[in-house]
């Protein structure tokens, strides 16, 4: 798998144009053309019901039994749905709010919704289910004024749906065997009123109302248009033409009130006529194995994953031989995305890969890319011998790489990119600059300067990066990855301090699952006093240091935080990415106790 020559795959050439302009400034693009594409998800849809009806499009487990949906049903239950949201009054003015998990109802909805004119509004569960306050969700429902909320299960919801206060429709817990649509489709409602709805729907129609959670306290509505969402789809075909030879098969977890799980995957399946397994595992103690089941049940064709999905999963790979023959059996991607993937979670990838004889067959893949760019901006089409490479730009999308602060800062345009945020004009202005281009807030560089047919670098967040007192910028995003990598598997992520300071510092968030390894006796409370967790991190901060000497990648100390990170403050997203300035921001006693002096008790010095 880390053979750089060609795979059996039909993927684009390794090609891109690159324009050098004054100040350091580089732009680049695909020598391909964008190809023409659908004006709307729905043409994709309607395409594959006539061609392939009684192919699944989804599938989920209700009562214990696989559940599927084709294609010829789905397109006559979304045209029925739609026709009953009018019915109801919802409009581009008044969207569908929907509060529960990924399910073929949820799906079906989002579609119905489409089809009709009426914005999506898909919103983290974690903001109803786990938030105290709900104060994220109270200000969606504030900005969006939805129409109509959707929960599956009203009880889990009835906090939630209690302080949105719209119309609801709600049902019994997911798996139960029974459509919480079914109501709604046994309505008598006019098709014709939604195919005229239909009629007048284009590419600039809103799609989606995705809401952000990494960047910022207080969530950002994005607007995705069809424009976006079927252009980047097109561009993915194009990086991808193996797509259009097999359709993909999909057993995937990853939420759809992200653009990750909600636009690349579950449009991909939809885009090319593939099929889309709900898995309703996630990556967690007691969760993974259903995750694992359903591997086992439907292996699929591509598999998408965060890099904290693919370490739960991994144990499973490496000690199930059965499981993992049945993985690779038809395996033609294997794909990361979300946040940095640790080299030795690739490493263990790649070996998994070699044990089930898939070495060179199966694409180890990554993309780059954001909510506002729905998603896809760059794509990872050939073969990568290392993590961390985002790929070339796709093509219809400009990436111009801008000097900054010791960085080249990325920045975007094309089709896929958003218009703007919802009802937020002055956020709107701030994030494109003067030639159109969407500021990202990413940096990047090219892996090989002399030939950039190689590839960009991800170099972390440029707000997140500082100056040390010396004046040295400490590139947090390469730190992080380096001693999370040096401290495996203890530590699940870190967040580096030391802006203003003499040299940089730990935040360590502890993985309970390699701590129980090293500490099998002793209780999750207790693991940041264990002498034995202390002394790996004490070792590990030894190891980093001696292979990392200069000022900007030594870390001078670590101190193990107890609390886990707090989605109400932002601190962390449902994908499992930490926003290291929320960190920071929430925790500045413990970025004093990393710099106390005399020295803190609690804080881990290198060995």
């Amino acid at each position: 798998m880390t053979d750089p020559q060609p795979l059996s795959l039909a993927l684009a050439p390794a090609e891109v144009v690159v324009t050098y302009r004054e100040g350091g400034v580089m732009e680049l693009r695909s020598p391909q053309p964008l190809q023409p594409y659908p004006a709307t998800l729905a043409a994709a849809l309607r395409r594959w019901a006539e061609e392939a009806p009684e192919r699944v499009l989804l599938g989920e487990r209700r009562d214990g039994q696989l559940f599927e949906l084709t294609y010829g049903a789905a397109w006559a239950q979304i045209r029925r749905l739609g026709a009953a949201l009018l019915a109801r009054g919802l409009s581009a003015a008044r969207p569908l709010l929907l509060l529960s998990d990924n399910s073929v109802d949820n799906a079906l909805l989002q579609l119905a919704a489409m089809y009709v004119g009426v914005p999506a509004v898909p919103v983290s569960p974690a903001y109803s289910l786990v938030s105290q306050d709900l104060e994220n969700l109270r200000h969606i429902a504030a900005q969006v004024e939805p129409g109509l909320v959707f929960a599956a299960d009203g009880a889990r919801f009835a906090r939630a749906l209690a302080a949105v206060g719209a119309p609801a429709v709600v049902g019994q817990a997911p798996g139960a065997g029974h459509s919480v649509l079914e109501d709604m489709l046994s309505e008598t409602c006019s098709l014709d009123h939604a195919d005229a709805a239909h009629a007048a729907t284009g590419p600039d129609t809103v799609a989606k109302i995705l809401f952000t959670s990494g960047s910022t306290s207080r969530p950002k509505g994005v607007v995705n248009t069809q424009r976006m969402l079927c252009s980047n789809q097109q561009a993915i075909a194009q990086c991808w033409p193996f797509l259009r030879a097999r359709p993909p098969v999909l057993v995937d977890w990853l939420p759809w009130h992200h653009t990750f799980g909600g636009n690349h995957n579950f449009n991909m399946a939809l885009f090319h006529g593939g099929s889309l397994y709900l898995d309703e595992g996630k990556p967690a103690p007691g969760l993974i194995e259903r995750t694992v089941a359903n591997l086992r049940a439907v292996p699929p064709t591509l598999y998408f994953n965060v890099p904290r999905g693919f370490e739960v999963l991994l144990p499973h790979l490496e000690r199930d031989a059965e499981l993992r023959e049945r993985f690779f059996s038809r395996l033609d991607v294997i794909f990361y995305a979300g946040a940095a993937l640790p080299p030795n979670l690739w490493a263990r990838l790649v070996a998994v890969a070699e044990q089930a004889g898939a070495a060179g067959r199966v694409l180890m893949a990554s993309a780059w890319g954001s909510t506002e760019t729905s998603p896809l901006v760059t794509s990872v089409h050939f073969s990568i011998e290392h993590a961390g490479i985002i790929g070339l730009p796709a093509p219809g999308c400009e990436l111009k790489l801008v000097p900054r602060e010791g960085k080249l800062e990325l920045r975007v345009r094309g089709p896929n990119v958003t218009p703007g945020y919802h009802r937020e004009p002055e956020l709107t202005a701030a994030a494109f600059d003067d030639e159109g281009y969407y500021c990202i807030g990413d940096a990047g560089r090219l892996a090989d300067p002399t030939d950039p047919r190689r590839g960009v670098v991800f170099d972390g967040r440029v707000a997140e990066d500082f100056k040390l007192t010396s004046g040295t910028w400490v590139s947090v995003g390469a730190l992080r990855v380096a001693f999370i990598a040096a401290a495996a598997p203890v530590v699940q992520d870190v967040v580096i301090a030391g802006e203003g300071r003499t040299a940089a510092g730990a935040l360590i968030f502890l993985n309970p699952d390699g701590c129980r390894a090293l500490a099998p006796d002793v209780p999750a409370d207790r693991y940041t006093d264990d002498p034995r967790i202390r002394a790996h991190l004490a070792a590990a901060l030894a190891a980093h240091n001696a292979a990392n000497p200069t000022g900007s990648r030594l870390l001078a100390a670590g101190v193990v935080l107890a609390e886990p990170p707090a989605i109400d403050a932002g601190e962390i997203t449902d994908k499992g990415y930490i926003n290291q300035r929320a960190v920071l921001r929430r925790r500045a006693a413990d970025v004093a106790r990393l710099y106390a002096s005399p020295p803190d008790p609690a804080r881990v010095d290198p060995a």
